[in-house]
This record gives structure tokens, sequence and C-alpha cells, in this order.
């Protein structure tokens, strides 16, 4: 992890390393028929459909995996598996991340309506919330995910008090609990971080963010953009507009050839370089959908759906 000064040879280093020491990455590129050496800019570099998480271990290290963190999916679907063979470079990448985006931990008291670290075990979401809530140093800091009573009096305490709190929970849960409990907030940061999880019906962005901000009397909601296959994220302080932190890069690829790069203001499949993510493979193709923004920010505006993953396909033919 370094400054966005570095970016390009880093990439290029991390490339490099990953072509030769990821067997499935390896694979990957013998089949498109990249020569490696010749691979001089980051556009020119492929990025790996991020489906090989379910069916490959993507590792580009020997050393031991300590964690393996899975994706959450739905009852009967298979699920991403991330081998982390070193959780303290996770740690220090989100620590990182949150501190250059919000300030110090500490600051905060961290109330996550979010599963509990023992119900979810393999998530690297609840391991990173976890951890920042350990980190906060702050005693009402915990997991509140089906505690709406005492999570709307422990809000509202340390609201009225002038407390800064951050809020942090998934979509669902967070409309839950404010249709039971609207508040009325005024030091407190509300977080998403994504998803209905089929829990409830899909919405837009726009639709969510109002009905979050009118449930809890707030300005704007935050979000935070990270996946199981990441050991970074990107954070939102509104609008959807997502920045990422120096070692962290957003593309945007053409979905029907995803080797071609879209210009700002064109919608297209996501493509994410973490090079915090040196033991497995820092250049992933999501299936998220998004564009650019001329200041460098990027917004989510959905996922493909299978008929639209023709581009990926090309990929996994």
């Amino acid at each position: 992890m370094s400054c966005r000064d570095n970016f390009l040879p880093l990439a290029l280093e991390t490339f490099r390393f990953q072509a030769r020491n990821c067997q499935c990455y390896r694979q990957f590129l013998s089949h498109l028929g990249i020569e490696v050496n010749r691979v001089r800019a980051i556009s020119e570099i492929p990025f790996l459909p991020i489906q090989f998480f379910k069916s490959h271990k993507i590792l580009s290290t020997s050393r031991s995996v300590e964690r393996i963190f899975y994706s959450s999916g739905t009852s009967g679907t298979q699920r991403s598996q991330h081998h982390v063979a070193d959780l303290s470079t996770y740690e220090e990448s989100y620590a990182r991340g949150f501190a250059q985006f919000y300030g110090s931990i500490q600051d905060y008291t961290i109330l996550a309506l979010l599963p509990s670290y023992l119900e979810r075990e393999g998530s690297s979401l609840v391991y990173m919330v976890n951890d920042l809530i350990q980190k906060s140093k702050k005693p009402a800091s915990g997991f509140y995910l089906n505690n709406f009573e005492q999570l709307k009096e422990k809000l509202s305490s340390l609201d009225a008090r002038g407390e800064k709190v951050l809020l942090i929970g998934v979509s669902f849960a967070l409309l839950n609990f404010v249709e039971r409990h609207p508040l009325c907030l005024k030091h407190t940061l509300v977080m998403e971080t994504g998803g209905m999880k089929g829990k409830r019906k899909e919405m837009v962005r726009e639709e969510l963010h109002a009905r979050l901000k009118k449930g809890f009397g707030v300005q704007q909601i935050h979000s935070e953009y990270g996946m199981t296959e990441l050991l970074s994220q990107a954070y939102s302080k509104g609008a959807g507009l997502f920045r990422t932190p120096p070692w962290m890069q957003v593309q945007i690829r053409d979905p029907q050839n995803p080797f071609d790069r879209l210009p700002v203001g064109k919608s297209g499949g996501i493509d994410v370089i973490d090079l915090a993510n040196r033991d497995s493979c820092s250049f992933i193709a999501t299936q998220d959908l998004g564009k650019m923004h001329t200041d460098g920010s990027f917004e989510i505006l959905g996922r493909f759906d299978d008929s639209e993953l023709r581009g990926c396909n090309l990929m996994l033919g």
C-alpha cells in the first residue's frame, strides 16, 4: 500500500508477481494469450472475473492461510471464498482507509446493525466492523442487529449528548429499524453497506437513501463499498459518490468487450485494482455496474444479471 504517485509501477510489479505465483490467474492469462513481460500499462492488464473466487483457490503465496472469508450468498448458491494469508494486511488496509475518510476511529462510538462476529464468523465485513468496534475503545460500541429497542435508546442518548456515532448496517436492517423507530439525529453518521440480500425488495439508491434520510433525520447517507474478494473499501459521504484510498483504483469496462475501458460518464462493469490484495489477486472484474465522474469519484448503478454478463462470459469461455 502506498500513495497514488507510485500506483502504476506498484500495479505493474503486483501484476507480474501474481501472474507468476497465482495458478488460477496464470492459467487465465495463458488462456488469453497474454505475454506478461510485454504489459506496460494498467489498461493492458486483464482483470480476473470475480466468479473464479467461487470455483478456484485464488492465492499468490505459498504461506499458510490465516483465514478464509466467505460471501454471504443465498441458500443453495455457491459462495465466494477469499483465502487470506496475512490478516494484518487486511487490518492495516481498512484501518488506514477509515482514517483517511473519517479520522481517528477512537473519535466514534460504533453501532453495528450487522450479524455479530459469532453469528457470521466467515464474513470479512463483520470481521472489519468487529475490529473497528474494539479499536474505538468506547463501551457503548457493539452489535445490535436483533435488539432494536436497545439500539434506539443508545442512539438517542449518545446523540443527545453530542457524541460522534457511526451507525453502520446492511440496507434491509437499517430500513427495518427506521420504519419502527424514526429518529432525528444530529451527531450520527448513518452508513449502509449495500444489498437487501433477499430480505426485502431491491430498490434504487435514491429511494433507499431518501427513506433512510427521512427516517433518521440526517442530511446524508454514507456508504461503504467492499466485498469478500477484496481487502480494501471505498467510501461515499453522500449522494452515492464513492472514493478510494490511494492503493485502490476503479475502472469501468465495456460490458460487451471486457478489455475495453469506458470514458467518464459511460456506464459499464466495475473493475477494481486493490494493491492490498497482493497475496490473492489485485485485478478483479466485478459484477457491479457503475460509472466514473470527472472529479474521480464513481457511482454504483446496480448489478449485472446473468443475461448481461456476456462480457464476463467471454473471459470465462
